[in-house]
């Protein structure tokens, strides 16, 4: 097939985080296509763990609500041993929303639900998802990136973002190694099951003979706005696991009180092993990795998606200044420099919950990341540093910061100072002030970036021209 369908981004995989970054492009006017090699989407429950941080992503893009609709708290784990409940076993401690941090705790909504929501959005934004497509070759120069499939389809883009999950095509293609361990000698099952006599008040936890970790636990998760539990067990070093309808009968029988036949449908299964790696690079010429391409988790702790959606968030803007606002490509290095320091520090965090070295809490919501000392982080003001995430909080109009920031653009927040602006700021730039004092910023001038992060902040406009001359906003 001859060579068409120029875009400015190829995306290669329409998981979370390709998805994301899909809809961030769209709504800045990128085109965008991208390549699934599945025939649809995603059909298991696999990251279904929502954090607070990823939850505000997600209200920006215009589908928290969805989230929120389709989706539940995070149920209490149940303890139980030879059939007898012992008891309610908290997670976490329980947090209440603020001005500043609306959502308060992690929500849970099946993979499968957050891939249709996101789509579904991708799809109204005008963009579109081509499926049963296998990529095979990618080449680059210094202007272009050349993808070939399966199909014999040939596309030309001028970047690519590999989102292709923990056994990246894109990124062996590139020569980019993957680095890191095991986080458990033990494999692990997952599946989605129907189990009608089951209660869905708690997430109902089987220790094995000596606790959590040494292969034979399982757990049974309801799964909100569905009528599914998801399985979760893991198995003796060097087992093979059985992933048949009936084998997913047979663990939850020996495992719990329930019967095989309790087990009215097993709608979706896989095995994996609990690992810890980090591309050594996320950044090769005009390609990028983002989500599982770029990091691998453990699922505690629920980091793996949330980390993946916030890679998208990251690099859609950047893509979006350079593609269509003339900013300088170097800006697009500052992805690797912002995101992998904290896709290593989210790795570290997820391994040590999952070996039980810390517990779940102000991390896991991760509305306390910060890109301070990154690339782009220039000044200080109040109670924040640039690279900090802008808090929410109520506007003088009866709206919020947070109804001030959504959309692609950048905001100039002005909060109880009369400090005087430059003049000719760009039309990307939207300014808005808070004459009343409001403890979570202080007092001072902040430059809030499209991603929700302060680029720039300080007592008075000096060096603020600067700042936004490097993003492209001259």
């Amino acid at each position: 097939m001859e060579l068409n369908n120029v875009k400015d981004v190829l995306v290669v995989g329409a998981g979370p985080a390709g998805l994301a970054l899909a809809c961030d492009l769209r709504r800045r006017g990128v085109e965008v296509l991208v390549a699934e090699k599945a025939d649809a989407l995603f059909p298991g429950s696999r990251g279904k763990g929502m954090q607070p941080r990823t939850l505000e992503v997600l209200d920006d893009l215009g589908v928290a609500r969805d989230v929120l609709t389709h989706g539940g708290r995070i149920p209490v784990p149940m303890m139980w041993r030879d059939g007898e409940r012992l008891g309610e076993r908290p997670m976490f401690e329980p947090v209440e929303p603020t001005e500043a941090e609306p959502y308060n705790l992690a929500w849970a909504i099946p993979q499968w639900r957050t891939q249709e929501i996101l789509h579904a959005r991708l799809l109204r934004l005008g963009g579109s998802v081509a499926f049963g497509e296998e990529l095979t070759g990618l080449t680059q120069d210094g202007t272009s990136v050349e993808a070939e499939f399966a199909s014999g389809r040939r596309l030309s883009a001028r970047y690519a973002v590999a989102a292709d999950g923990g056994r990246s095509t894109v990124r062996r293609l590139l020569g980019v190694a993957m680095r890191g361990e095991d986080v458990a000698p033990t494999p692990m099952v997952v599946a989605d099951v129907r189990i009608p006599g089951l209660d869905r008040d708690n997430w109902h936890t089987f220790a094995g003979e000596d606790g959590d970790g040494d292969g034979t636990f399982l757990a049974l998760c309801p799964l909100p706005g569905t009528a599914d539990f998801q399985l979760a067990a893991g198995l003796p070093p060097g087992s093979a696991p059985d992933l048949t309808p009936d084998g997913i009968r047979g663990l939850i029988a020996a495992r719990t009180h329930l019967a095989a036949s309790d087990v009215a449908e097993v709608a979706w299964s896989s095995d994996f092993r609990p690992r810890a790696a980090l591309a050594d690079r996320f950044r090769a010429g005009r390609v990028f990795l983002a989500g599982d391409a770029a990091h691998v988790h453990s699922p505690a702790g629920g980091q793996g998606l949330n980390t993946s959606v916030q890679d998208a968030y990251n690099l859609g803007w950047k893509l979006g200044q350079v593609l269509r606002a003339g900013a300088p490509d170097a800006l697009l290095d500052t992805y690797e420099g912002e995101r992998r320091p904290v896709a290593a520090q989210m790795l570290g965090l997820s391994t040590r919950i999952h070996r039980g070295q810390e517990r779940r809490g102000e991390k896991t919501r991760q509305l306390g990341l910060t890109y301070r000392s990154g690339p782009l982080a220039s000044g200080a003001a109040g109670a924040l540093a640039a690279g900090d995430r802008a808090p929410d909080g109520p506007m003088p109009d009866g709206t919020t910061i947070f109804d001030a920031l959504r959309g692609p653009h950048f905001t100039l927040l002005r909060m109880a100072t009369d400090a005087p602006l430059p003049d000719g700021l760009p039309p990307a730039v939207r300014v808005r002030e808070q004459p009343t004092a409001y403890a979570p910023y202080g007092k001072g001038l902040f430059l809030v970036r499209p991603d929700g992060y302060i680029g720039w902040a300080g007592e008075d406009a000096g060096g603020l021209r600067s700042w936004l001359e490097s993003v492209g906003l001259a």
